[in-house]
């Protein structure tokens, strides 16, 4: 088995730069945990949530799963939303796409992908509620790109509709709940006009 000792080292650099820089970063921030942002989104290793919006560690509540999906019966999803919003209190909620997404692209093809077929159903419920814009679009990138945008915006109403969201917003609490897209090739984020920050929008 290959070891994985360069990992562990690089983890102890990491540690130690912060340290000389921040002396009692770690010790602080084992002390609490209070973020003001959960991040919901794309699985893929190429968008770490914390990086992409230069933010140190403590200040984002991360949750990713395939294709930044939010479905009401993802117990798993729920309950992080729930400890977000009842227990850490955060204030914005954020979608994030990327152009790009894989999953996206798996949905959108023809082909058997074995078990992640059933999670990319939602995905093509999405293309199946917008398939006339869809498939007036010829360029299959194109295409697809708008679709990962649609997704983004079918997700943010999901989160809306969650019961904690929704308890939130009755009760008073402060919670914007918004819908973003990253591009791979520049690295750039991009809000795409759909934030929410009531039962009326």
């Amino acid at each position: 088995m290959k070891s994985l000792q360069y990992i562990f080292d690089n983890n102890r650099k990491w540690a130690e730069k912060i340290e000389r820089e921040q002396p009692g970063f770690f010790e602080q921030l084992s002390k609490r945990q209070s973020p003001e942002y959960l991040w919901i989104g794309c699985a893929d290793s190429r968008v770490p949530a914390n990086e992409i919006i230069d933010l140190p560690p403590g200040d984002v509540f991360v949750h990713r799963n395939i294709a930044n999906v939010v479905v009401h019966t993802d117990l798993n999803c729920l309950s992080v939303i729930q400890y977000a919003v009842e227990v850490l209190k955060v204030k914005h909620i954020i979608v994030c796409g990327h152009y790009g997404c894989g999953g996206v692209g798996a949905a959108l093809d023809d082909h058997d992908h074995g078990l992640i077929d059933n999670w990319l159903r939602h995905i093509q419920d999405v293309y199946r509620l917008h398939r006339g814009e869809l498939d007036a679009i010829a360029d299959a990138t194109a295409r697809k790109d708008r679709l990962c945008e649609l997704n983004v915006i079918e997700q943010v109403g999901n989160v809306c509709a969650t019961t904690m969201v929704r308890n939130a917003w009755r009760t008073g609490q402060p919670l914007h709940v918004h819908g973003w897209i990253y591009r791979l090739e520049d690295g750039i984020l991009r809000d795409l006009g759909v934030t929410a920050t009531g039962m009326d929008g």
